[in-house]
């Protein structure tokens, strides 16, 4: 009995091992390549009508995702928590008009900063090919972490706090 404790514990550390470096892999395959590593100072326009300023001087994350995005709807509740704490302006990419954006958040108790991207104009700008996909920028509006994929509390909180 103990030995196959141990051999199913070596497998399940085997296969955690294999998932990891597959995530890895794919994420460096999938690094956006963004036309400007600096974050871009302007007013944009959120879900509702609201104006919100990208601006410098606090670490501030931008989040690309979808509603048909079977990942993104995995994060969408670490994106959630980290924008009670951090400056968070989310993407919605080729999702659909603002009505149908606005019943996703809804469905899915969301309340995050929310640019609609239906044509995509901002994830081409950013170079992004594959959603999620999170920028990190710092208090000076530098770019400093970029993760493809899904990303834990863990992982994302741990980012910001390297930047700040």
């Amino acid at each position: 009995m103990r030995m196959k404790r141990k051999k199913l514990i070596k497998e399940v550390m085997i296969a955690i091992v294999i998932v990891f470096l597959a995530s890895n892999i794919l994420n460096w395959m999938h690094q956006p390549k963004p036309e400007t590593n600096l974050l871009p100072p302007q007013t944009v326009t959120l879900l509702g009508g609201e104006h919100y300023v990208l601006h410098k001087g606090q670490p501030v994350v931008l989040h690309f995702w979808a509603t048909w995005c079977r990942v993104c709807k995995l994060e969408a509740a670490n994106i959630e928590h980290l924008s009670h704490s951090y400056e968070v302006l989310t993407i919605a990419v080729n999702s659909g008009n603002e009505d149908t954006v606005r019943r996703y958040m809804k469905e899915h108790g969301l309340h995050f900063k929310v640019l609609n991207d239906p044509s995509g104009k901002w994830a081409k700008k950013f170079g992004v090919t594959a959603f999620p996909t999170t920028f990190f920028f710092d208090a000076k509006g530098k770019l400093r972490f970029t993760e493809v994929g899904y990303t834990t509390i863990a992982g994302l909180t741990a980012r910001i706090k390297l930047i700040e």
